[in-house]
């Protein structure tokens, strides 16, 4: 009898990976990924294309087959075909570079001719106010799935999911550390909408809400790596905050500026300790299994792994 392998994962080594687009052109340069990098990160032109590229061609392909399967049901339903929107979830640590990635795959989807436009939103821009935050005694739990304003960021990604003409979408400064209450980003109907965040693929287990940001996903991918791996990316890059944008005395954390090595990565390592490593054990990592595709990261930030779930 044959042997059945219950996992629900065809996982897949580098090498392998990078085998499944051998055609697709890479059309980015060395000064496009500039942009598009990271604080601290490693992104080289052989990674993107040993890894993101055949990702784009893969979601290319997903694209093509969800537009196709709306419209089929629209056949069905005799309804006028219409627009709907693919949307894209990235979910991940903090530190583990998931922003870089979506900017990336971003730039990488907006190449492919039948979906010009992708809408990036992340949700930090639905954390809500410092003020409430206070109010509520969440402060120091920012990032936290309570921290986030779940319902508007529902009804945002709701609304764009059903073809709205213009939504928008607070915005974040990481300058200021808070949400900017006279700055909006508009989406308008696009091909592709990426939507990044910590903990968008979490459900909650209190069951009160019937209705989760990812129920809107059709594709969600992970960004994985040890954390002990993460916590040194978080470490090294709140020194290069500690250099460059701590500097900047509007900066929340301008107080960091002045710290000695020693100091910053004692602070560094208790913010950790206290918030971002118990947001990843409690909230984040347990959401690993309900993506799409996960991206497992070496200590260097190369992706060595690839796992895509079975249809």
């Amino acid at each position: 009898m044959d042997s059945f392998d219950p996992s629900p994962w065809v996982v897949l080594g580098r090498d392998d990976w990078a085998g499944l687009a051998p055609a697709t052109p890479l059309t980015l340069t060395e000064h496009d990924l500039e942009q598009l990098r990271g604080i601290n990160e490693y992104l080289s032109l052989t990674e993107v294309a040993e890894v993101y590229l055949p990702l784009s061609r893969l979601l290319n392909l997903y694209v093509a087959a969800t537009q196709e399967l709306h419209r089929a049901t629209d056949t069905f339903l005799g309804s006028l075909a219409a627009k709907v929107p693919f949307v894209l979830g990235v979910a991940g640590s903090v530190a583990v570079g998931k922003s870089t990635i979506s900017r990336l795959l971003q730039a990488l989807l907006r190449r492919w001719p039948d979906h010009p436009e992708v809408a990036l939103v992340t949700t930090d821009g639905f954390l809500h106010p410092n003020t409430e935050l206070a109010r509520r005694g969440l402060l120091d739990r920012k990032g936290f799935p309570e921290s986030y304003d779940t319902a508007a960021l529902v009804r945002f990604v709701g609304e764009v999911k059903a073809g709205a003409s213009e939504v928008t979408a607070p915005v974040y400064s990481h300058l200021h550390y808070d949400v900017l209450p006279d700055q909006h980003v508009v989406v308008r109907q696009p091909d592709i909408l990426i939507v990044e965040g910590l903990n968008v693929l979490q459900t909650g287990a209190d069951g009160e809400r019937p209705v989760f940001v990812s129920d809107f996903f059709d594709f969600s991918i992970y960004v994985d790596a040890d954390e002990a791996h993460i916590e040194r990316w978080y470490i090294e890059r709140f020194r290069r905050l500690r250099d460059t944008a701590f500097r900047d005395p509007r900066s929340y954390f301008s107080r960091y500026a002045d710290l000695t090595d020693d100091e910053a990565d004692r602070t560094a390592a208790g913010i950790w300790a206290e918030i971002n490593g118990r947001n990843l054990a409690e909230n984040i990592l347990p959401t690993r299994t309900r993506a799409d595709l996960v991206l497992g990261k070496g200590s260097d930030h190369a992706v060595e792994q690839v796992w895509l779930r079975k249809l």
